[in-house]
């Protein structure tokens, strides 16, 4: 059959074929466009949230040497158990937490896949869940695909906490879950004690699930303790818990990641992935059960990047740019509405094609587009990196 002939075909077929969208409000991510833009305008990209250094050379090794005794077959669909093993003994040093790495802890190509997982292990259709904004860009579309309802909530501005009176009035009948992000993506926040108190009532009052994303973990400054929500008997029990690899050494790239969660979740939760991945990268998984052995690794991760952190805010100050609190994650918001009236998008496309530094607009977090005059700057960068970049933004 010729092409003309197949064309007109194929042409006829998808004419009459009508494919109605799960994401009909989804195109292109904040973070492809604006580090587009930056390959485009050679800019320098503090957009998209990855290192432009080496990840650990120990690590590098250990891979190297995973692929040459000859780890490259699959791995078992929960994850090689020497890695399983070796995270909880790593969450048994943090947080004090016995977890069983066999029925408990199941290994997923990264973290935003973990989410995924987990929403759709338990969500069913007309199911809410809240979803406080600004929110990394996977969750609503997450819960939208599996037919459940997002129900926002906007963190209070500037501080960037939540209003758990308004949570408490957004409470239904319906809500399933309740999604909750620390240090938190976009703002660099963190849970307070009083947050979790909170959390403790309501969740066991309504009946909660949770899921809670904490794949900057160890990212967590000026001797602020993480609460994870693996600390508390009581939240651990009605939650998914995922974590990131890529963040916390430097390796974005690699897709590794994991999900604590109890016993009977994590049977519906290797439901979903057992059809969807199945297994992950072998050589990463052995090389990561041997390196996680060095506790000063993970612990000496927050000191690296708090340095990071007072080194930007250092050099930001020759700016025009205003700060906001910085408490975790290697996110900085910094506010430009007193120099400037655009738009924050127009504001960061602008940065990037005139002074050749790309950034986010945090408005881009908000489904209506919520504009507050912020943008967030990556600082998990090179220090000649940074220098570079401030003395373009000192321009502005």
């Amino acid at each position: 059959m010729n092409r003309i002939i197949l064309h007109e075909i194929t042409k006829h077929y998808m004419d009459g074929l009508k494919i109605e969208s799960k994401l009909p409000n989804v195109g292109t991510t904040i973070f492809t466009v604006m580090s587009a833009l930056a390959h485009e305008y050679d800019a320098i990209n503090l957009s998209q949230g990855y290192p432009d250094f080496e990840m650990p050379e120990p690590l590098v090794r250990l891979t190297s040497q995973a692929m040459e005794r000859g780890f490259n077959q699959y791995s078992p669909m929960a994850g090689w158990m020497p890695l399983r093993e070796s995270i909880a003994s790593k969450i048994q040093d943090l947080y004090g937490v016995v977890v069983n790495p066999d029925s408990e802890i199941t290994i997923t190509p990264g973290g935003t896949y973990a989410i995924y997982t987990a929403f759709t292990s338990v969500l069913r259709a007309g199911d809410e869940v809240i979803v406080f904004e600004p929110a990394y860009d996977s969750y609503i579309p997450n819960i939208e695909v599996n037919g459940a309802v997002a129900i926002r909530i906007p963190l209070q501005f500037p501080s960037y906490q939540i209003d758990w009176e308004e949570v408490k009035a957004r409470i239904t009948p319906r809500t399933r879950m309740i999604a909750l992000n620390s240090p938190h993506n976009p703002t660099g926040s963190v849970l307070r004690e009083e947050d979790i108190a909170q959390l403790r009532h309501l969740v066991q009052q309504h009946n909660l699930l949770i899921l809670s994303d904490e794949v900057y973990e160890h990212l967590i400054y000026d001797h602020e303790p993480h609460r994870s929500i693996l600390r508390y008997p009581d939240l651990r029990e009605r939650a998914f818990v995922c974590f990131s690899f890529g963040k916390v050494y430097h390796c974005t790239g690699w897709k590794m990641g994991y999900c604590v969660a109890p016993p009977a979740f994590t049977v519906e939760f290797r439901k979903v992935h057992q059809f969807n991945c199945f297994s992950c990268y072998t050589p990463a998984q052995v090389a990561l059960g041997e390196y996680l052995k060095d506790k000063h690794a993970y612990r000496a991760i927050a000191q690296f990047y708090q340095q990071k952190r007072d080194y930007f805010g250092i050099l930001m100050k020759q700016t025009r740019f205003k700060p906001l609190p910085s408490r975790g994650s290697y996110f900085q918001l910094y506010h430009f509405d007193h120099f400037s009236s655009e738009s924050d998008r127009e504001f960061s496309i602008r940065l990037t094609k005139e002074h050749g530094v790309a950034c986010i607009p945090v408005s881009a977090f908000y489904q209506e587009g919520i504009d507050n005059g912020v943008v967030r700057f990556c600082f998990a960068k090179k220090q000649e990196t940074l220098e570079k970049a401030v003395e373009r933004l000192v321009k502005i």
